[in-house]
């Protein structure tokens, strides 16, 4: 059995603004809670044209409050950007708030680049990434272990690491936490990275055995050719980055892909590779090949698609087409 979830960079697209990329998120939360679907996490990125991310914790609170049983959360926050004092007080709130249905992913990625980094972070010096899960850990857990005390009172906050790197495996299985790896855009040491988590992971307090969440793109619609018309939109936006044009998510092209040269086309397939395209069926052998050969416990998907319509129809056909394998 596994789990399907929704990875959400709130995307504005063209000749839209941030107002329509809320409307659109609180109706695929509610779509995809509906069609079975566990958590719905938000990424935390900063002074990236057309992403709108940047109050993560902010969003969690709205998509949490329109709907009823869906997990929400962070994919992820980027620590290293935060105090964890501050951290613990916004999701302890969210959990006294929403009790049961919050997650915090954590990531060491900044999220952005340097002038962004500098402006959220003013003149601090880098810190401890793995001290710092551990104070974060202390001020939920109200252990007093800390000096001062976060959200009075102990709260169960999942703690997920999130990676795309050897590091971020071996630093979750040492850790004994849940792990997800990135594989939606960085999927080069997927493999490597979830057989070595598994192969070295120390049971915690918080978790048993391992559990492995990847990314993956799917975009599904009744025909193939619909499709990839509407995965165009994604495609675009990530070949625009790649080449120092990243603005908002682009209206759906034909034929996008032949009017690229084949160098582009090759390193947009390479970063792409864990993407599914095409109707219900294909959609369906896709996930099924992808989670028996990773043998993860849930895929989270990113599908940016211009049109909210299309989109939610492509979350609800993942579903459907896998529904035998759900938990």
């Amino acid at each position: 059995m596994t789990a399907l979830s929704v990875l959400d960079l709130m995307m504005i697209g063209e000749e839209k603004t941030f107002v329509h990329t809320l409307e659109d998120a609180v109706s695929l939360a509610r779509h995809v809670e509906a069609h079975g679907y566990k958590r719905y996490w938000i990424a935390e990125h900063h002074d990236l044209p057309g992403i709108a991310s940047s109050a993560t914790t902010l969003l969690i609170q709205h998509l949490a409050a329109a709907t009823s049983t869906l997990r929400v959360g962070s994919g992820g926050i980027m620590l290293p950007n935060h105090s964890p004092l501050l951290v613990a007080e916004q999701f302890g709130t969210l959990d006294t708030l929403f009790p049961g249905r919050i997650d915090l992913g954590i990531g060491r990625a900044p999220g952005s680049a340097g002038p962004a980094i500098r402006a959220i972070r003013g003149d601090a010096s880098e810190r401890d990434f793995t001290q710092d899960i551990q104070q974060l850990t202390d001020y939920l857990a109200d252990d007093g272990n800390q000096p001062v005390r976060a959200i009075p009172g102990k709260h169960d906050v999942p703690l997920w690491l999130l990676g795309s790197s050897m590091n971020s495996a071996d630093l979750a299985a040492k850790l004994g936490l849940p792990y997800a790896f990135a594989s939606h855009f960085a999927p080069r040491f997927l493999m490597e990275a979830i057989t070595h988590y598994r192969a070295t992971f120390r049971p915690s307090a918080v978790l048993e055995s391992p559990y492995v969440i990847a990314g993956a793109n799917v975009f599904a619609a009744p025909t193939r050719a619909e499709a990839d018309y509407l995965a165009s939109s994604h495609r675009q936006w990530v070949s625009n980055l790649y080449t120092g044009k990243a603005g908002a998510l682009p209206r759906p092209e034909e034929g996008f892909m032949e009017r690229l040269s084949n160098y582009d086309r090759q390193n947009l397939a390479e970063a792409m590779s864990c993407t599914a395209i095409g109707n219900k069926d294909d959609v369906g052998r896709w996930l099924r090949q992808f989670i028996a050969t990773t043998e993860v416990d849930e895929v989270i998907i990113d599908a940016r698609v211009y049109d909210p319509d299309a989109r939610r129809r492509s979350y609800q056909l993942a579903a459907e087409s896998i529904s035998d394998l759900l938990n």
